[in-house]
């Protein structure tokens, strides 16, 4: 809805690991580290380019899901306002899209600071 801040840093993600995914009903919640996500929106799951895996509202994760657990977060970028790119070290990386014009789309909370609502 307000569009990803370019004042977001996200940097202290580097080397942390996801050990938990909690999903519900419309949300899918995980940390790296630090950082606590909780989404609304379309989940990517990307490996070489190609979209191996998916999250939208209302519907379970892929199984390959599993695979973004006990990795070290390699970098972390945006992409436009649009979207979080999370590369991890196995190759594979994670695409947080921020897609509604009308709705906040995702929550990030990272320690010890007020939450991004986007």
């Amino acid at each position: 809805m307000y569009g990803i801040p370019k004042e977001l840093n996200l940097d202290v993600m580097a080397g942390s690991e996801c050990t938990q995914i909690r999903v519900g009903q419309f949300d899918i919640q995980f940390s790296f580290g630090e950082v606590d996500f909780a989404l609304e929106s379309k989940i990517g799951l990307f490996k070489n380019k190609v979209e191996i895996g998916a999250w939208e509202a209302g519907k379970w994760p892929d199984c390959v899901f599993y695979e973004i657990m006990n990795v070290p977060v390699e970098s972390v970028r945006t992409q436009n306002a649009e979207a979080i790119i999370i590369t991890l070290e196995s190759g594979l990386s994670i695409h947080l899209c921020d897609n509604s014009e009308q709705f906040e789309t995702m929550k990030i909370s990272i320690s010890g600071g007020d939450p991004w609502i986007i």
